[in-house]
């Protein structure tokens, strides 16, 4: 199974997140999508690890859940693994090779990128276009993993009654996301984007340029630090902690001193996020700041990043131009929309 397969039977779109398991399925009519299926269900801790599969049983046990909450009656399923789990790399190749030749040649050439014996991983490529300024070459963009971080998300789905299609890379499945956000930023063609995704244990920067990605990068931050500090002060479960943060009721003095100062850390830790790749790169600004992930739905986030940060923000809506399907609850699907990006990403492989 390579990383970028061809897939032409309905998939869903299973984003396995370190609290999470996030399922999407969409249907296309002309150029009009729309959700038919969606759910959103809970990992035990630890099960996922910084986006490791740790306990794949689990993770199969959520998806199965998803399954049926959602009701979809797909059996295939993309998956992706994260981006720190792969190696990217855009090599030159000669224009006249075809499909097959091409296929052997880079096989040969990939000992070149990888630091793991070829054996051990999967690998796979997609050919970008011509290279620029040698007409005799094309760009290809080659993509491998650990065979054993690929082979753990599809023995999860497998475990959650599905069988793994595709299995992507997170940031191309971002990648694909945003094209549908893109329109609505009211960005110039070549406007730098930067999209942060706020999750549970993770904070990914990308940056988009043209829509491709020019940049990339984790560092370990989320909103299970949230529910860490609400679970010491307030003397709650880790379950009634996460449910507390989502439905409220917890006392008036959890806004100024614990929801405000975690906002505040997560307007420092985009800060710092921003200024590695302004000093690895040529930019030292960015147009858009679009907010992803879990996180990125508490109230306020967006204004406080864009106040302190000087640029203009918003939250991620992927769907936001879609038609629902009759099982979809608008309300829950609003909320969780900033957090659905990779999910959506890997439902648009249905149409590849």
């Amino acid at each position: 199974m390579g990383l970028i397969a061809k897939s032409h039977v309905p998939l869903v779109g299973i984003d396995i997140s370190s609290t999470a398991v996030k399922l999407l399925q969409l249907s296309r009519q002309g150029n009009r999508y729309r959700v038919e299926h969606y759910a959103v269900e809970p990992l035990p801790p630890n099960a996922v690890v910084e986006k490791a599969i740790v306990e794949a049983e689990a993770v199969g046990d959520a998806i199965r859940r998803a399954v049926a909450r959602s009701g979809t009656r797909a059996k295939h399923a993309a998956a992706a693994v994260a981006g720190s789990a792969v190696i990217t790399k855009t090599i030159p190749m000669p224009a006249d090779l075809d499909e097959d030749e091409l296929e052997s040649q880079i096989e040969l050439e990939a000992v070149n990128y990888i630091p793991y014996p070829i054996e051990e991983v999967n690998l796979d490529f997609a050919v970008l276009g011509p290279s620029p300024g040698n007409p005799d070459s094309v760009q290809v963009l080659l993509a491998a993993s650990r065979s054993e971080n690929v082979e753990l998300r599809a023995s999860a789905l497998e475990l959650g009654g599905l069988v793994a299609r595709v299995i992507d890379v997170e940031a191309f499945a971002i990648e694909s996301a945003f094209a549908l956000v893109a329109d609505t930023l009211g960005v110039a063609e070549d406007g730098v984007v930067a999209l942060v995704d706020v999750g549970a244990t993770m904070t990914t920067l990308n940056v988009l340029r043209n829509g491709r990605s020019l940049y990339s990068r984790e560092q370990v931050f989320g909103g299970k630090q949230l529910t860490d500090e609400v679970m010491r002060r307030y003397g709650l479960s880790y379950e009634e902690a996460g449910l507390a943060k989502r439905q409220g009721g917890l006392p008036e003095s959890y806004e100024v001193e614990v929801l405000e100062p975690f906002k505040e850390a997560m307007v420092q830790q985009i800060s710092r996020l921003l200024q590695f790749f302004y000093a690895g790169s040529d930019f030292n600004r960015v147009d858009r700041i679009v907010l992803a992930g879990g996180c990125a739905s508490i109230p306020g986030a967006a204004a406080m990043v864009e106040e302190q940060l000087g640029v203009p923000s918003v939250l991620a809506n992927p769907l936001a131009q879609m038609t629902l399907g009759p099982r979809v609850q608008a309300q829950a699907l609003a909320q969780d929309a900033p957090a659905l990006m990779i999910a959506c990403g890997l439902a648009l492989r249905s149409f590849d």
